[in-house]
């Protein structure tokens, strides 16, 4: 699937509730589905800076495409990056790159966090865009 189909589809699912605390129990459940990092990566390096919670996000390149792995300390902010993930892995680096975020505006996430986590958001979606970089220079 292509960057925005996916994105396409999690509006969908998110569509389905009626409320936030809806949303936010989705969003947990996709955090415990997440493909974990492994406990060598949890390193400081890997650490997102700017996100109030622990987050750790690893990435590997397959046959021209990144394959992310993350873990979190909070709940919530697992939930999140494992949208990420879903949406940005799996993905050529210049898909990633050239991707927009507006199903994050269109699904109503960002403005149903508090500043903090709002600011860690974007902070994980800048961390994910470097990663694409670093590798997309390396095939170039």
């Amino acid at each position: 699937m292509t960057i925005q189909e996916i994105q396409n589809e999690i509006i969908d699912e998110f569509s389905m509730f009626d409320d936030w605390e809806e949303r936010y129990q989705y969003m947990i459940d996709l955090g415990k589905e997440l493909p974990l990092i492994d406990d060598q990566y949890k390193t400081d390096s890997n650490l997102i800076k700017g996100c109030q919670s622990k987050v750790w996000v690893h990435a590997e390149m397959h046959d021209d495409k990144i394959c992310f792995t993350a873990d979190s300390d909070a709940i919530i902010t697992k939930g999140i990056i494992a949208i990420l993930i879903r949406v940005f892995s799996e993905q050529h680096p210049k898909d990633i790159i050239d991707s927009d975020t507006d199903f994050i505006d269109r699904i109503g996430l960002k403005e149903h966090l508090s500043p903090t986590r709002a600011n860690g958001l974007v902070s994980m979606v800048k961390q994910l865009k470097m990663y694409a970089i670093a590798y997309q220079t390396q095939l170039n």
